[in-house]
């Protein structure tokens, strides 16, 4: 990943690699899944096929280090959230148990699709943003239909990322048969650094920090949480500050270095080293 990729992820709390896991593994998992019908079959951990190809497949192998750093831990524990369909109800939007807010970014949550899960089928539906949003799930089981929630729709083979207390629910189905979504979790073993593809233009002071939350927390609030999570990353949560008023990290077109901007971030180098 870039520095903006990783940004964005930050902003917006998941990242979707469609199609990634071949066809053929896709097949095999989905034999796995109807004889080993377990809500947890971690047992497909054990199989050669399934790790080399979905747990260290190179395209989310790659986004993965560059979030959770070298050395990151595999997943030792499978969950599947297996459904018959159709379901007229919808899932009522949580956050997933033993969630921590804070800038920090230890461990992904991550969904594999290993069958086409169009919106019939009852994909999980997610709320770009809302890992910035601090909620209880028993606060937010009557929520409805929320302005800008996605549904993860996606061919078979799909990997998505996701900061742990991002906002979802499994959607509605109307398609007969049955849907698989296997769930599991990576974490991460070395500090947080800048290691991930480094683009030579890119400015801390002018970078944008404002995402999809702005939506749904007060003013600036979800800038401020952006910027914080990324200098973080960059392993530099000692420079973060935000100094309130016009400070950075709002966004504004200024014709200067903004007021409370870091002065060790000032140059690109500086952060490199």
């Amino acid at each position: 990943m870039t520095d903006t990729q990783v940004l964005e992820f930050c902003k917006n709390g998941y990242c979707m690699f469609e199609g990634v896991v071949p066809d053929e593994i896709n097949d095999r998992t989905m034999e796995y899944c109807d004889q080993y019908t377990s809500t947890e079959p971690s047992g497909i951990l054990k199989q050669d096929w399934f790790v080399e190809n979905v747990i260290a497949n190179p395209i989310v192998a790659g986004a993965v280090r560059s979030l959770l750093g070298v050395d990151f831990h595999l997943p030792v524990l499978m969950s599947n959230h297996r459904v018959t369909c159709p379901i007229q109800s919808i899932g009522g939007w949580h956050v997933d148990g033993n969630y921590c807010y804070t800038p920090e970014l230890n461990f992904l949550q991550v969904f594999y699709y290993p069958q086409d899960t169009p919106i019939e089928l009852g994909p999980t539906q997610i709320l770009p943003g809302s890992h910035l949003i601090q909620n209880k799930a028993k606060f937010m089981a009557h929520l409805g239909n929320i302005r800008d929630a996605i549904s993860t729709t996606a061919p078979a083979g799909s990997i998505f990322l996701t900061i742990y207390q991002i906002w979802h629910r499994r959607g509605t189905s109307t398609q007969v048969g049955t849907r698989n979504l296997l769930k599991y979790f990576y974490w991460r073993t070395a500090l947080p650094q800048r290691d991930w593809v480094i683009e030579p233009g890119f400015d801390f002071a002018t970078a944008s920090y404002t995402g999809p939350a702005g939506n749904y927390v007060e003013q600036f609030r979800d800038t401020v949480k952006v910027a914080e999570m990324f200098l973080w990353l960059c392993g530099r949560h000692e420079s973060f500050q935000n100094l309130g008023g016009q400070s950075w990290p709002l966004p504004a077109n200024r014709n200067d270095l903004p007021y409370g901007f870091p002065q060790e971030l000032s140059y690109s180098e500086s952060i490199d080293a």
